[in-house]
Protein backbone atom coordinates (compact mmCIF):
# COMPACT_ATOMS: atom_id res chain seq x y z
CA UNK A 1 0.00 0.00 0.00
CA UNK A 2 1.18 3.26 -0.90
CA UNK A 3 0.22 6.03 0.91
CA UNK A 4 1.04 10.06 0.62
CA UNK A 5 1.74 9.91 3.79
CA UNK A 6 2.84 8.08 6.82
CA UNK A 7 0.75 5.97 8.63
CA UNK A 8 1.62 3.37 11.16
CA UNK A 9 -1.25 1.26 11.32
CA UNK A 10 -2.87 1.49 7.75
CA UNK A 11 -5.88 -0.75 7.18
CA UNK A 12 -5.49 -3.43 4.56
CA UNK A 13 -9.08 -4.22 3.77
CA UNK A 14 -12.51 -3.86 5.27
CA UNK A 15 -14.49 -6.67 6.04
CA UNK A 16 -18.01 -6.24 6.03
CA UNK A 17 -19.76 -3.34 6.86
CA UNK A 18 -22.96 -1.66 8.87
CA UNK A 19 -25.66 0.30 6.35
CA UNK A 20 -27.78 2.82 8.25
CA UNK A 21 -31.52 1.90 7.86
CA UNK A 22 -33.03 4.57 5.33
CA UNK A 23 -34.54 7.81 6.94
CA UNK A 24 -37.81 7.61 7.96
CA UNK A 25 -37.94 3.76 8.50
CA UNK A 26 -38.57 2.80 12.48
CA UNK A 27 -36.15 0.61 14.06
CA UNK A 28 -36.72 -2.91 14.66
CA UNK A 29 -38.50 -4.64 17.21
CA UNK A 30 -34.87 -6.34 18.63
CA UNK A 31 -33.00 -3.17 18.38
CA UNK A 32 -36.16 -1.30 20.18
CA UNK A 33 -36.29 -3.93 23.11
CA UNK A 34 -32.10 -3.47 23.48
CA UNK A 35 -32.14 0.68 23.58
CA UNK A 36 -34.93 -0.11 26.41
CA UNK A 37 -33.12 -2.04 28.47
CA UNK A 38 -29.80 0.19 27.95
CA UNK A 39 -32.63 2.84 29.08
CA UNK A 40 -33.74 1.40 32.42
CA UNK A 41 -30.17 0.84 33.78
CA UNK A 42 -29.57 2.95 36.30
CA UNK A 43 -26.54 5.13 36.98
CA UNK A 44 -25.08 5.93 40.64
CA UNK A 45 -23.85 8.87 38.88
CA UNK A 46 -26.21 12.06 40.26
CA UNK A 47 -27.54 14.28 37.16
CA UNK A 48 -26.15 18.09 36.36
CA UNK A 49 -23.12 19.94 36.50
CA UNK A 50 -20.69 18.55 39.31
CA UNK A 51 -17.80 21.14 39.63
CA UNK A 52 -14.75 20.23 41.69
CA UNK A 53 -12.12 21.82 43.25
CA UNK A 54 -9.33 19.26 42.39
CA UNK A 55 -8.36 16.11 40.78
CA UNK A 56 -8.86 13.69 43.82
CA UNK A 57 -12.51 15.32 45.24
CA UNK A 58 -13.30 14.06 41.86
CA UNK A 59 -11.47 10.51 41.51
CA UNK A 60 -13.64 9.97 45.43
CA UNK A 61 -16.87 10.67 43.89
CA UNK A 62 -16.38 8.30 40.65
CA UNK A 63 -14.76 5.70 43.34
CA UNK A 64 -17.83 5.81 45.57
CA UNK A 65 -20.58 5.61 42.65
CA UNK A 66 -18.50 2.78 41.41
CA UNK A 67 -18.54 0.60 44.81
CA UNK A 68 -21.96 1.41 45.53
CA UNK A 69 -22.17 0.05 41.73
CA UNK A 70 -20.40 -3.04 42.61
CA UNK A 71 -22.36 -3.64 46.16
CA UNK A 72 -25.68 -3.38 44.40
CA UNK A 73 -25.36 -5.77 42.10
CA UNK A 74 -24.29 -8.33 44.49
CA UNK A 75 -26.69 -7.91 46.99
CA UNK A 76 -29.04 -8.47 43.53
CA UNK A 77 -27.02 -11.80 42.84
CA UNK A 78 -28.00 -13.56 46.32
Amino acid sequence: MNFAFFDQQPIGRVVGHRTPPPVGVPPTPESRAAFDTWARRRTRVPKGVIRYTDHDEMARDRERWQTDAIVDSLRKLG
